[in-house]
């Protein structure tokens, strides 16, 4: 790149590098905390752009929407706004497992979230390319820009999505692009490894798009959204009206033979493509590969938007060649005669190493300069979304002098997330699972606003309306808890049970009683005509406070065992190499990560109990 001159574009107190789901919520952060914000964007069109999936939340994911939400952050918001269809997952699993997923409409999703941009005091959104963080002394003064434009600051949050150094790859074709044909960041990287971060490679991919009316839906199980459902936001009044359904069909072994007929050409199998790909969202000549055993594999066919013809195609993510994507796409019932308006690809981008950051989301080596999202190793809207809010947060209590946010694992999902980010590093793009919470019976996303709300209010990012909402749901939540213990009569109680298979009685039962035999709350708001001018929201979190009360009471012991250790606080200048008894690979993994507590250092990788007992025993003699 030829040397420009520079001047100075503007003095902010932060600038934001890019606008996807994690750089929105990071600028509305610092900009609603009284921050002065400039956000830069490669394009304004791709502002809370959606480049694969158009929907919000699933499962564990839908845990991260509400989180954000209860923060004070506008996903939730914007998704309620936006959705064609909601429904609940895993209906037929337990309450911690349970998450609300939404198709959305893509296109209204971007407007509606620039527009809640645009009009949020306190923040500036600038089209340009950043090209390098300034530093002296060891932080943040500045970011200049591609034009030479330079941004005065003392807070950068970078969420740079799939963009830096992105290259599109379809067959034999690879173009130096980011998603949907929109431009690539190419200067930053190196900046960064200037910096000091460490940088690797990661792939990710899309399916292809298809013209909805030449779908045959006939031949497709239709799913339609769920009319009895709570929204995202604690905000929304209501849930948002199901518009569009969805389509369920399958692969079969006609297409996987296609598949394994041009493995040869396949960009994954053939040694055009290096990188990592995601785990849990593979391609489908993965899953064709890895599971020869399976006849078939699950396609959803879902809506782009209400003002488009377009249809994803969930399931066939692909960087096959053209040619080899038509066959394969034909070959699947209800898409012999469809035709591709936009073709699957995969995409590559830099990014970090997250064992270089803290759990704040900011960079060890440089004060000021915080990573969020895709840029961190993650995949999915949500877990960017959700990093997004963390680092601007955290930016923004910094600026103000107070002390930063950082969500334990027992808090959040959002706090799991960081901490597996910062503590084990990720070798994969990294997608948020309930599996991942071991405390998941306690961090259900219905009570995700007695969690967190409270402590967004602290940070100064609730505000006073939502913060009187929560409480007002509190109040009745904890008064219906206490007239679930009201009691009926031996007689009464007998009856009604004995439909449930239950003998009669020694006496009067309690409403909770009843909820703890598995009675369902709604037959006993039918029969005895009480709590219906409770919310549906209130009633569900206190139906599963109730009924979960002895596994919640082992998980609330839980966690309390495991805060002990949180509390042993490690000191910052801790020389591991010369702690008698550790062992090499321990020593070289608790200086690379270093750890803030006993707590985080024994949830790192190669750390085993020996190593954690031998800590202890050094933090005695200081």
């Amino acid at each position: 790149m030829n040397e420009r001159k520079t001047f100075l574009e503007y003095t902010a107190d932060a600038v934001v590098v890019g606008a996807g789901h994690a750089g929105c919520e990071a600028a509305l952060a610092l900009a609603r905390t009284g921050i002065d914000t400039v956000l830069l964007t490669l394009n304004l069109d791709s502002i809370g752009f959606m480049p694969c999936n158009p929907s919000i939340g699933g499962t564990a994911k839908g845990h991260l929407v509400r989180e954000v939400d209860a923060l004070g952050g506008e996903m939730g918001l914007n998704a309620d706004k936006t959705a064609l269809q909601i429904r609940m997952l895993n209906v037929g699993k337990g309450a911690a497992v349970q998450s609300l997923r939404a198709q959305s409409d893509k296109n209204a999703y971007h407007t509606e979230m620039k527009k809640t941009l645009e009009n949020t005091p306190n923040l500036r959104i600038l089209q340009a390319e950043a090209t390098e963080i300034l530093v002296e002394n060891g932080e943040c003064v500045g970011v200049k820009t591609a034009y030479g434009g330079v941004i005065a600051c003392r807070a950068a949050i970078l969420c740079t999505g799939v963009y830096l150094n992105s290259e599109t790859i379809t067959g034999e074709l690879v173009k130096k692009e980011g998603p949907n044909g929109f431009s690539a960041a190419t200067h930053l990287t190196q900046n960064l490894i200037d910096l000091g971060f460490q940088v690797r490679r990661f792939k990710t991919g899309t399916p292809a798009r298809l013209d909805g009316r030449t779908v045959d839906y006939g031949k497709c199980e239709i799913q339609y959204g769920d009319d009895d459902i709570y929204p995202f936001s604690f905000m929304s009044e209501k849930a948002p009206e199901n518009k569009l359904p969805c389509y369920l069909t399958y692969t079969n072994l006609k297409t996987h033979e296609i598949i394994l007929e041009n493995l040869d050409r396949s960009p994954l199998y053939n040694g055009s493509i290096q990188s990592t790909g995601p785990r849990y969202c593979p391609s489908i000549e993965t899953k064709v590969v890895r599971f020869k055993d399976k006849e078939r594999h699950q396609i959803f066919i879902e809506p782009e938007g209400a003002d488009t013809l377009e249809v994803y195609i969930q399931g066939l993510s692909t960087s096959m060649p053209h040619d080899v994507q038509r066959a394969m796409y034909s070959s699947v019932a209800g898409l012999e005669n469809a035709q591709i308006v936009r073709y699957g690809y995969a995409i590559e981008y830099d990014c970090i190493d997250t064992l270089d950051i803290l759990p704040t989301l900011e960079f060890k080596k440089v004060q000021g300069v915080y990573t969020a999202g895709q840029i961190n190793g993650t995949s999915g809207y949500e877990e960017a979304a959700a990093q997004g809010l963390i680092a601007g947060l955290n930016a923004s209590l910094k600026l103000r002098g107070k002390d930063p946010l950082v969500l334990r694992r027992d808090e959040a999902y959002i706090g799991v997330l960081i901490d597996d980010l910062v503590t084990k590093g990720t070798d994969e793009p990294y997608r948020m699972m309930t599996s991942r919470a071991e405390h998941r019976i306690c961090l259900r996303q219905d009570n995700a606003d007695f969690r967190l709300t409270e402590k967004g209010y602290e940070c100064g990012l609730v505000t006073q309306e939502r913060h009187e909402k929560y409480l007002q749901r509190k109040q009745l939540y904890e008064r219906l808890l206490t007239e679930f213990t009201a009691r009926v009569p031996q007689k009464e109680a007998g009856e009604f049970l004995a439909g449930y298979g239950y003998s009669m009685p020694s006496g009067s039962v309690s409403y909770a009683d009843m909820l703890k035999r598995s009675v369902p709350l709604k037959d006993i708001m039918a029969r005895f005509g009480v709590f219906n001018e409770y919310p549906k929201d209130v009633l569900e979190t206190a139906e599963i406070s109730v009924r979960y009360e002895g596994y919640l009471k082992q998980g609330y012991e839980q966690i309390e065992r495991a805060k002990r250790l949180e509390k042993k606080l490690l000191p910052p200048d801790i020389n591991y190499s010369q702690i008698q008894g550790l062992r090499l690979e321990a020593r070289e993994k608790l200086d690379r990560v270093r750890p803030l507590n006993l707590g985080q250092a024994g949830r790192i990788s190669g750390v085993n109990p020996a190593d954690i007992s031998v800590l202890m025993v050094y933090l005695s003699t200081r």
